[in-house]
């Protein structure tokens, strides 16, 4: 049995605040989980984050704060963190005095997803990035399934379906190719089966649920569903690492596609499904002049 772990980058709405929106996830077979989740584990745990949820948009950004603060690189990991916060509280009680409440909902906001990271500098949380990407790419067994969708190039009427309801479409086509090719090769070892495991999106959930099971029961554009099973199961990513796992490809993917940001991209897609040299498990919808890495490896 084959899991499925899902997470979306950028806005499904049209325009949107990206150009881009990609839904990726990431197959791992079910007896292989516990490994991977340990060795993710361990690589966060070297950078103090091993009890912290792993949301790599928000570990990529540059804290202005940090910059502030004279000699922070220098400074052990809770004397940064002591520093920071101080920094960060001063600049709210500037913000409530100046009465710019969209600038502090804001700000605070930010401080709030960004705390578990505070305590390391920018390049030492590209560094974590990175060394959690490079073991996503070292696992033979894993799959990476990806639609990434240039809003410019998508037309709802032609498709007949809303951003999402394409990219959920299409990954859900090729992880059940994969599930089906796989069963052809191993034959002997009974029908593999795959499960969907999605982060938690109240606004998407009902949709998608309701998406998959016309799935089940008409198919796809392209191809039954035989090896799936259920809806989709929608989780809180803050406690499921291996859903944080699929917002690193995801990111990874859109910000390639968007600003060709090749570092991440590059230590991931090993991990995109393939048939005879040929990338099937990633596209890149660009229209035909696109010759970016996703889209000559497709073709």
């Amino acid at each position: 049995m084959y899991i499925c772990y899902i997470d979306e980058s950028g806005t499904s709405d049209v325009p949107g605040t990206s150009s881009h929106f990609v839904l990726a996830g990431l197959s791992i077979p079910i007896e292989h989980w516990r490994d991977a989740d340990r060795e993710i584990s361990q690589v966060l745990s070297k950078y103090g984050l091993e009890h912290a949820e792993l949301h790599t948009a928000w570990m990529a950004r540059k804290y202005l704060e940090q910059s502030k603060i004279a000699g922070f690189e220098g400074m052990d990991w809770a004397s940064r963190r002591a520093a920071v916060q101080k920094e960060r509280t001063r600049h709210l009680l500037a913000l409530q005095k100046t009465q710019k409440a969209k600038t502090y909902r804001q700000a605070k906001k930010s401080y709030r997803h960004s705390e578990a990271y505070i305590h390391l500098t920018y390049d030492e949380r590209l560094a974590t990035l990175s060394a959690v990407a490079d073991a996503i790419g070292s696992w033979e067994s894993a799959r990476l399934f990806a639609e990434c969708i240039d809003k410019t190039h998508f037309d709802p009427v032609r498709t007949g379906r809303a951003v999402d309801e394409q990219a959920l479409e299409q990954v859900v086509s090729r992880y059940q190719q994969f599930l089906s090719s796989t069963e052809k090769s191993e034959t002997a070892a009974g029908k593999p089966l795959g499960l969907l495991v999605h982060d938690n999106n109240e606004n998407v959930a009902k949709k998608h649920t309701e998406l998959m099971r016309h799935f089940h029961s008409k198919g796809t554009l392209w191809t039954t569903i035989d090896n799936i099973i259920e809806t989709p199961l929608f989780v809180d990513s803050s406690l499921t690492r291996m859903v944080q796992i699929a917002d690193l490809c995801s990111y990874s993917l859109r910000r390639f596609v968007e600003n060709g940001e090749a570092d991440l991209f590059k230590r991931v897609f090993v991990r995109a499904d393939t048939v005879k040299g040929k990338t099937v498990g990633v596209r890149h919808f660009a229209g035909y002049t696109c010759k970016c890495e996703i889209c000559t490896s497709h073709r």
